[in-house]
């Protein structure tokens, strides 16, 4: 069971960095354009807010059925890499998408929706980038998306 978890959890990461990427482009787009918000720019943070909650969720299983909580960091870099470093900074870039969607609801000029959007969502796609260089530089054997 965990491995096909292992697996969805790696590969559910593509569409959840795809989402967050488009979302980002999209959003600055929107705000230094002066555009519109659309319903299909609601649609798009939705759907990337939905990803990033399936990945954490499948994340905190792996946390808690792998042990990954009981371990030790004081030894090994890869341990305290997943205990702590990998868990932590995700959860904030999830708090972070999470925040951007609802403050975006909350705004009315679009203008001012998109900028939400570009903040919130881009910060956590930075964190999340500086999370996996810190996976590559940590974990052997990792690289950044495939690409070594």
């Amino acid at each position: 069971m965990n491995d096909i978890l292992k697996s969805a959890h790696s590969g559910w990461r593509y569409v959840v960095f795809l989402l967050l990427v488009i979302a980002v482009i999209k959003a600055l787009s929107g705000w230094f354009g002066n555009k519109t918000y659309t319903e299909g720019d609601r649609k798009l943070n939705v759907f990337t807010l939905i990803s990033a909650h399936i990945q954490l969720l499948i994340g905190l299983v792996l946390y808690f059925s792998e042990g990954w909580y009981k371990l030790s960091s004081a030894g090994a870099p890869v341990v305290r890499y997943f205990k702590m470093e990998h868990i932590s900074m995700m959860i904030i870039a999830i708090i972070l998408i999470t925040v951007g969607n609802a403050k975006s609801k909350k705004v009315a000029d679009a203008v001012a929706k998109h900028r939400t959007i570009a903040v919130f969502f881009g910060l956590a796609l930075i964190l999340i980038i500086v999370t996996l260089l810190l996976m590559v530089k940590e974990v052997p054997g990792r690289s950044f998306f495939g690409v070594s």
